[in-house]
């Protein structure tokens, strides 16, 4: 559930429950639409209180959804990050990722989330994308907890390899295993 009162429209006005916000809700969210949100609350039932109320929460735009085993997402006190390589990512616990370019995530947040930015990216930065999607790919694959830094050194060790060689499972093995191995040296 998203309730009127949990979500923040452009210009940060909040709703009030009245019938011409109920029925202008319908120009920001429709029912199938990929958003970021924060639980508030989980009931008894097992259904969920969700809010948007800060702008790094909203509608989500061009970007590419992964979903992993939730165990392998790490616990961390922020899950919205900027890597170095142009690329933002949200972590969420619930096992999504969502990938992105930085420049779309930041144009996004601008505007509270509920413009869709339908600018063409940049082909280094979708080659960044699809290089950071399968990067997670390959260490979901091989039980390696994703955070910004196991993304970022699985990131800077593909890039030897041509994106879609990522995939290819003894190349994902190796990729997992170093990533594994320069974590465990630099801690």
């Amino acid at each position: 559930m998203l309730p009127l009162t949990s979500v923040n429209l452009p210009g940060g006005e909040l709703r009030r429950r009245s019938e011409e916000d109920e029925r202008m809700m319908r120009h920001y969210f429709v029912e199938n639409d990929l958003i970021s949100a924060e639980v508030q609350n989980v009931h008894s039932d097992g259904s969920l209180s969700l809010h948007t109320r800060n702008l790094n929460y909203g509608k989500l735009g061009q970007g590419c959804l992964i979903q992993v085993s939730s165990p392998l997402i790490k616990r961390q006190k922020v899950h919205f990050v900027n890597l170095p390589c142009g690329v933002s990512i949200i972590l969420g616990r619930n096992g999504f990722i969502w990938v992105t370019s930085t420049n779309i995530q930041e144009s996004s947040r601008k505007n509270g989330g509920f413009t869709p930015l339908l600018k063409a990216i940049p082909l280094n930065e979708r080659e960044n994308i699809t290089r950071i999607c399968n990067c997670i790919k390959a260490l979901a694959k091989h039980h390696v907890l994703l955070y910004d830094t196991s993304i970022c050194t699985a990131f800077d060790i593909s890039k030897q390899y041509q994106i879609k060689e990522i995939l290819d499972p003894k190349i994902s093995r190796e990729i997992a295993e170093k990533t594994e191995i320069k974590l465990a040296a630099d801690s």
